[in-house]
């Protein structure tokens, strides 16, 4: 079975073009679904379980999984399903794809959480900026808050990809698409202190061009980024997640009256359907401060 998990990873970046997230994605639902095929399938090998496969063991592979996660990673799972059957069809190990008969699951609409701004300078406080790994952090979250950035893209920025004359960065996202996006004063503030007083020791002797830098002088990790978060939130009372950033981000310049194809572009969105969702977000922000400071009005039902 790890043989074809190898070959499937190849064949997602290679063949069709994934990027290195959706690979390492796609690998851990099918490792998951090769763990559970075993099971089902005692007895057979691994070329005679993968033959087995129909569209009905597939469907009670998905029951079973989607009793412990999300209608998104229910759909993720199909989409990794569908592709794991395409590359089984090169190896002529099938010649049909029973996952392409499959439904894909209804994603539950769900609004993101934002933060006020208030408790977002809070959060950014909260880092200890008596020490480097502290300033680096509070660089870090300073920029995706400012620039909306996914936590991908703030890992795969290079030194060349910032401009602060123009306070521009030149960023890689979903698909590998290059996009440009802004940032502010205050993130500029904090990136230079990062570059000028922390980044040199941390790179030491090493020649790399990763702008953020773990304490052993390499690229810093999307784990590593996040489990830094999860300290600061913890420490300020905050059940946000990391993404909460870019969320508030984008809600902010819709409540500041930002253009939803302005939006779009800066959040580095491929339809502007998927920027839409934080105009609800907006209007549910109306209605709690109704709520808050008109309730002699009455419940607002709009």
């Amino acid at each position: 079975m790890r043989d074809f998990l190898s070959g499937f990873r190849t064949h997602l970046l290679a063949l069709e073009r994934r990027s290195a997230l959706t690979a390492e994605t796609y690998e851990g639902e099918i490792r998951c679904f090769l763990a559970w095929l075993s099971g089902a399938c005692m007895g057979l090998s691994p070329e005679g379980a993968l033959k087995a496969v129909d569209a009905a063991l597939l469907t009670r592979y998905l029951e079973d999984r989607r009793e412990r996660i999300s209608s998104r990673s229910a759909a993720k799972a199909v989409s990794a399903l569908r592709s794991f059957f395409r590359y089984l069809g090169g190896l002529e190990l099938r010649k049909d794809n029973p996952a392409a008969v499959l439904e894909m699951p209804q994603r539950s609409f769900r609004l993101p959480a934002v933060l006020s701004r208030q408790k977002i300078e809070t959060l950014l406080e909260a880092a200890d900026t008596a020490g480097p790994l502290g300033i680096r952090n509070r660089a870090i979250f300073e920029l995706i808050y400012s620039a909306g950035l996914r936590v991908s893209e703030a890992v795969h920025l290079n030194l060349k990809d910032v401009f602060f004359k123009e306070r521009v960065l030149q960023l890689r996202g979903k698909g590998n698409r290059q996009r440009m996006s802004i940032f502010g004063d205050e993130a500029a503030l904090w990136l230079k202190r990062y570059l000028d007083t922390v980044r040199p020791s941390l790179a030491g002797p090493l020649q790399t061009g990763a702008f953020f830098l773990s304490r052993r002088g390499r690229r810093l990790s999307r784990k590593g980024i996040w489990k830094n978060y999860v300290l600061l939130a913890i420490l300020t009372g905050t059940s946000s997640k990391l993404h909460t950033l870019r969320h508030s981000f984008a809600t902010e310049l819709l409540a500041g009256g930002a253009d939803l194809r302005q939006v779009q572009e800066l959040l580095g969105h491929a339809s502007p359907v998927t920027t839409q969702i934080y105009t609800h977000v907006d209007v549910s922000l109306l209605r709690e401060n109704h709520r808050k400071y008109l309730p002699k009005l009455g419940v607002y039902h709009g």
